[in-house]
């Protein structure tokens, strides 16, 4: 497998700070997380399918797996709905503000702060990893990929949900009419995270790519949704910030271009689901 510490990185990430944002939003992350949810959700009932077929070819008398992961797990919310598909349920997350929020869920996880770029487990030592809208900030995909190749056991599964480059489009085409600064951060598109995943060393990977559509009644509720899970902007140009009043009312007559005939609008994230086995 290639030195992937060697391949460019996609984007520059600052993780301390990165972590601290995320730390400072997790009191009320869970409020402004609907969309975050709606996808671990969906993302939870595959893996329950693909556990029900497993099963099927399986003696009913086998105990569940021994080690499953939670990656970049947040505040927990998906810990509970984890614990009972294996033995011992690990959850990591970089920002150890929201791994306190975790510690409340009542799971049983054992809760781990770390990178998702270097896991703190030993080879072959997973069953699965279940990792819900938290690979997109990775600094090299790739890099994150071949770790969890590395901690997976032979056979063993990642269930991963991560955004594609064109969610948030209408904010960022609003944002291009106020200024060429960048406001909204940048993602992968699909065939660089097949590329990234391969890199990692995953073979043949199905993915699909879904979009979630959101409604609000005014732009402040996306923008207060962005700012209360910590994700207004965490990579490159984070200096360049939602701006002053008067830039925020121009965005707010460009985004009107994007207002429905149900007088709502519209913000669309574009969402990668994957299932992959380790060979």
């Amino acid at each position: 497998m290639p030195d992937l510490h060697q391949h460019e990185a996609f984007q520059r990430v600052d993780k301390v700070q990165l972590a601290r944002r995320f730390g400072a939003a997790a009191r009320h992350y869970d409020a402004h997380a609907r969309f975050q949810q709606e996808v671990g959700l969906a993302l939870l009932a595959r893996m329950s399918e693909a556990s029900v077929a497993l099963d099927k070819h399986q003696s009913p008398a086998l105990t569940p797996p021994a080690a499953g992961l939670d990656l970049g797990c947040g505040t927990g919310f998906f810990l509970p709905h984890l614990a009972n598909q294996c033995q011992q349920l690990h959850g990591l997350d970089l920002a150890p503000g929201m791994l306190q929020q975790a510690a409340q869920r009542g799971s049983g996880a054992l809760l781990l702060c770390g990178d998702a770029e270097a896991l703190p487990f030993a080879d072959e030592s997973l069953d699965w990893i279940f990792s819900s809208l938290a690979l997109q900030w990775c600094e090299r995909p790739a890099q994150a990929f071949a770790e969890i190749h590395r901690v997976l056991k032979p056979g063993g599964r990642l269930l991963f949900s991560t955004l594609l480059s064109d969610s948030l489009w209408q904010l960022r085409e609003a944002w291009r009419t106020v200024d060429e600064r960048s406001h909204v951060n940048r993602f992968l598109s699909l065939s660089q995270l097949q590329h990234a995943l391969t890199l990692g060393g995953f073979c043949a990977p199905e993915l699909q790519s879904l979009t979630w559509s959101l409604s609000y009644p005014s732009l402040s509720g996306l923008l207060r949704d962005l700012k209360g899970i910590g994700a207004s902007q965490v990579n490159d140009e984070r200096q360049a910030g939602l701006g002053n009043r008067q830039r925020l009312l121009r965005l707010g007559e460009a985004y009107e271009q994007f207002r429905q005939p149900d007088g709502m609008l519209t913000a669309s994230y574009q969402v990668c689901l994957g299932q992959l086995t380790r060979n």
